[in-house]
């Protein structure tokens, strides 16, 4: 059974930081593309990194060099460290492997 359990959200200060963790059980994460996405109410959910099966990342514009994703293929985890975060990434953010599996998602909010 596919399963992706996403931890890590939680509430933090602007210039803060984050690391979000996916649990990945069900396929291997070198199976799959892997991603990171995120939705705020009202809006539509929209793509914030990407990992290949190969080890390649890529960024949505409004993160890069800010955010960093990576996989740990040993323990079949996938992360998303943010860093500088401001209001605008406040939103519930998605684990996604491959285009059919979801995570229930975790939620991040920035505020002073």
């Amino acid at each position: 059974q596919v399963q992706l359990v996403e931890s890590g959200g939680g509430s933090v200060q602007p210039g803060e930081s984050l690391k979000l963790a996916c649990a990945v059980s069900g396929f291997a994460l070198s199976d799959y593309v892997m991603g990171w996405y995120r939705q705020t109410p009202g809006k539509e959910r929209e793509w914030v990194a990407g990992l290949t099966t190969v080890g390649n990342t890529n960024y949505a514009d409004f993160v890069k060099g800010r955010f960093t994703i990576s996989g740990d293929n040993a323990r079949n985890m996938l992360y998303l460290q943010m860093n500088s975060l401001n209001p605008e990434d406040t939103a519930v953010y998605y684990c996604r492997g491959g285009r059919q599996y979801w995570g229930q998602g975790t939620r991040v909010t920035v505020s002073s």
